[in-house]
């Protein structure tokens, strides 16, 4: 048995599975966000535990024995939070986290400082990301700063607490800008660049590899029959890939959960940071991951249901299965600024072409759409590294939504294919990751492709009519700075 855990930014989800890679159980746990400032994002790490516990100790009401036979644990998170502790390990300050803006100044400060930022990570620096968040930390709290003995990524840090060690892979870490790419390992001159050295940062172990134990009395708690091994684990969307065994270049996926991203993997560095395409280290040895994000995807769906005072199931229904036509109302998902390819944290969203007509259901479709138009952008963005995309798979809670995935469908103009359970897609993968750890197994015989549940082909006539519309949305955006 093989646990996966993903430390989202929404919620904690935690599945169990079994050595034929059945997903027997699961459970999840909601996480809060708090915005104590326009465009500022932070996270209690305390919840980010109790959630995790929570998750465990229901799967030990539930399936004693099978929790029991777990040999193996794996970890995802949300990517580029700062968690800061101090010596004693202790959180000194709420993490800040990925789709957190307040750092925009710095990211020009640290490009000043390290001019061979994008040529060693592949990645321009960006508010999100974690290096940009510590500068800002120390011009703006520098007692804060001052007491940082230790920075964690927030699934490093649940880490710590399951294990009493200080771990990162190098598919998260890559997402800090202080990791060299090519050579998967840290950068002294970036970690100095933020004034810090590697006595701040965790050891960095390969997705696949045993990193450490489960505290024994943690074993104990749920009832292990020994300490389980503790895979060094990935990212959320590198170990997504993983669940979905996008492992070879030539496959490419959507990740439709808070975030929203576009991504392919590849067996060289196909780096284009100038049109925000990200470079992450793969959770496969040798392999990198090109992707083009959006801080805006799901979120933006569950925002229309808050406005309207309805479920997100309850937007929905009324749309059917399939658009006929694009709506007439226009929408900009940049609700927490934005990354490809407009690098802009003080970006907003914008609802277009309202008029005494319009109703919920325009409004919703538009929101959809305006999420697979961003999409697009970074499809262009990952065309201009060379990447090409003929098809991709979904994963991530929108992937559940047939009438999302034909507009995706529509306006990416290639056939889009969604798993059954693909929302865990994630926790999955980190499961993967912690048998490969235990068994040594070849990758390619673990991290296969699961059965396709539905494919979407895009229909000629509603693609061509998105076709005619893009341009007019892209020219929605104006820059607020």
């Amino acid at each position: 048995m093989y646990l996966g855990i993903d430390l989202g930014t929404s919620a904690v989800k935690t599945v169990l599975v079994d050595d034929a890679q059945r997903v027997i159980a699961s459970e999840s746990r909601l996480l809060a966000t708090a915005s104590p400032k326009p465009g500022s994002y932070e996270q209690d790490p305390a919840q980010w535990i109790e959630a995790t516990f929570a998750t465990l100790d229901a799967l030990k009401a539930s399936h004693a024995d099978a929790l029991a036979a777990v040999e193996g644990i794996g970890l995802s998170g949300q990517m580029h939070g700062a968690t800061l502790l101090d010596a004693s390990g202790n959180p000194l300050r709420p993490c800040i986290l990925w789709n957190d803006g307040r750092s925009a100044a710095e990211c020009r400060i640290l490009e000043q400082r390290w001019p061979a930022l994008r040529a060693a990570t592949g990645n321009k620096a960006m508010a999100g990301f974690t290096a940009p968040k510590l500068l800002w930390i120390a011009r703006h709290e520098p007692e804060i700063f001052a007491a940082t003995k230790l920075v964690l990524l927030p699934k490093a840090y649940l880490r710590l607490v399951l294990s009493g060690e200080a771990i990162e892979d190098v598919s998260d870490a890559s997402g800090s800008l202080w990791l060299d790419a090519a050579r998967r390992d840290w950068s002294d001159a970036a970690l100095a660049a933020t004034g810090l050295s590697r006595e701040h940062v965790p050891r960095l172990v390969e997705g696949s590899a045993p990193a450490t134990t489960l505290r024994s009395e943690l074993a104990r708690r749920w009832g292990m029959a020994r300490p389980p091994v503790i895979a060094g684990g990935a990212g959320d969307n590198p170990a997504g890939a993983i669940g979905i065994g996008a492992i070879q270049p030539g496959t490419a996926f959507i990740s439709l959960g808070t975030s929203g991203a576009l991504l392919a993997p590849t067996s060289t560095i196909a780096a284009n940071p100038d049109r925000v395409v990200h470079t992450f280290c793969h959770a496969v040895p040798g392999m990198w991951i090109q992707a083009g994000a959006i801080l805006s995807a799901a979120s933006c769906l569950a925002w229309a249901a808050r406005l309207f005072g309805v479920s997100e199931a309850e937007l929905l229904a009324p749309l059917g299965s399939r658009p006929q036509a694009p709506s007439p109302v226009s929408f900009l998902p940049y609700l927490a600024g934005e990354r490809t390819p407009h690098d802009d944290p003080a970006a907003r969203g914008l609802l277009d072409g309202l008029s005494h007509g319009t109703d919920r259901e325009m409004i919703v479709q538009a929101v959809l759409e305006g999420v697979a138009f961003a999409l697009a952008d970074c499809r262009d963005a990952l065309a201009d590294a060379g990447i090409a995309i003929a098809e991709a798979d979904v994963i991530g809670g929108g992937s559940r939504s047939p009438f999302w995935l034909a507009v995706l469908a529509g306006v990416l103009n290639v056939p889009i294919h969604r798993f059954a359970g693909g929302e865990t897609g994630a926790a999955f993968g980190a499961a993967r990751l912690g048998r490969l750890a235990v068994t040594g197994e070849a990758i390619p015989a673990v991290c296969t492709r699961p059965q396709r549940a539905e494919t979407f082909e895009p229909d000629a006539g509603l693609a061509a009519a998105y076709a005619e519309r893009r341009p007019a949305w892209r020219e929605l955006y104006r820059p607020r700075h």
